[in-house]
């Protein structure tokens, strides 16, 4: 009877042991999911915008026409509609010292799925259009915080 009565005592002490160690492992998962979460979140913020070039209408429009980016980040223009497109920065509309034609994209993305991306440095808005479409109201804007 005092062995069974020994061997009761122990098989608490491990239970409880288990349930530490039990206890310590989640914990550590759920640290280790923090950290993915973050990770993936900033993944995310290194590609802040897409643009379409063209709407999934057939309108002639920047796709949203206004972007709000982070200092560093980059905005991708994709051809959306198959007519050719290029992106134009207007000297007049973009932060002083910035250098309007090393942004610009002024060859014609021609086919759908054609894309040109643009990292932007220097905070403040930067005022853009597509040549052939301009006079169509094909404008757009990037605004960097």
């Amino acid at each position: 009877m005092a062995s069974l009565m020994r061997k009761a005592a122990v098989a608490p002490a491990k239970a409880t042991r288990t349930t530490v160690k039990a206890s310590a492992s989640l914990q550590r998962v759920a640290q280790a999911a923090g950290v993915a979460v973050a990770g993936f979140s900033l993944a995310l913020s290194a590609n802040a915008a897409n643009v379409k070039l063209g709407a999934d209408s057939g309108a002639l429009v920047f796709e949203p026409a206004t972007v709000t980016i982070k200092a560093g980040d980059s905005v991708t223009w994709t051809n959306n509609a198959g007519f050719p497109h290029n992106i134009v920065f207007d000297e007049d509309a973009v932060p002083a010292g910035v250098n309007a034609d090393a942004l610009s994209h002024d060859d014609y993305l021609n086919a759908p799925g054609e894309s040109y991306t643009a990292k932007f440095d220097t905070a403040g808005e930067y005022g853009y259009f597509c040549e052939p479409h301009q006079g169509a109201g094909m404008v757009g804007k990037v605004i960097v915080q």
